[in-house]
């Protein structure tokens, strides 16, 4: 997982994170709706949109808010298209960015994104020279404080994971995407407590920067995150050993 999302892990485990409960909702929703659009309702024949379901209960999110975003997806309500996109970049100090979006206005959203960039030192970069330095896997994460790593890693090989390791208080399970769902019913048979199970794009190395320079990074992709258009932001940035942000 990369230096900033196991970060933000470690926010919303801490209940920082709370205030984006809404925000992370209404990302949900866009995904869904998409997956249903682009495979159909039934999330039986749609991987895509099983995943999404999967991560939308998770996150403790409404069966009733599920429906209605596979309906809006399907045209059985009325709802908004939206296109995806992606845009690689730099932030200072060299740390790669990977950016999913999901938007009605490319466009605006293209604008929005540059701004942001531009106004943190940040930049975008040609296509391919980002993505390269990640790849997709699932990826869950449980509190070590609540759980023993022996007993995730026998849940989770059970399950087809890859890897179990433990990392400032957090368990952190990865698999193949394709094991993504089989490795999330393994550990909730054990009645294991995800605090996040995503298919993720993790960076194959990391960048460490100082305090300075890592805070600068965390605050660009907390602005890139905050943007409405904005699904998920990666990077290959790792966290110094005691950091505490301002």
């Amino acid at each position: 997982m990369s230096g900033h999302s196991k970060w933000a892990t470690i926010k919303h485990a801490k209940g920082a994170a709370d205030a984006k409960r809404g925000q992370m909702f209404t990302k949900l929703i866009k995904e869904i709706s998409i997956a249903a659009r682009m495979g159909g309702g039934n999330p039986d024949g749609n991987p895509r949109l099983r995943t999404a379901v999967l991560k939308a209960r998770v996150a403790n999110m409404p069966k009733d808010n599920i429906e209605r975003a596979i309906k809006k997806g399907t045209g059985e309500l009325e709802g908004v298209n939206y296109e995806e996109l992606v845009y690689e970049a730099y932030a200072p100090g060299g740390v790669a960015v990977f950016i999913e979006v999901l938007t009605d206005n490319k466009n605006r959203a293209a604008a929005d994104i540059r701004n942001i960039l531009t106004r943190a030192g940040g930049q975008l970069a040609t296509s391919g020279s980002v993505s390269r330095l990640f790849k997709r896997q699932g990826v869950f994460t449980l509190d070590g404080e609540k759980y023993t790593e022996d007993a995730v890693m026998e849940a989770a090989l059970e399950g087809g994971a890859e890897d179990v390791s433990l990392s400032d208080g957090i368990l952190e399970v990865k698999s193949a995407p394709e094991d993504f769902e089989a490795v999330l019913e393994a550990l909730q048979k054990k009645n294991f407590e995800t605090m996040s199970a995503e298919i993720s794009m993790v960076a194959e190395a990391d960048v460490s920067l100082d305090n300075d320079g890592t805070a600068k990074v965390l605050r660009l992709i907390d602005k890139l995150e905050e943007n409405d258009d904005v699904q998920n932001v990666y990077s290959n940035i790792a966290i110094p050993e005691g950091f505490e942000a301002e």
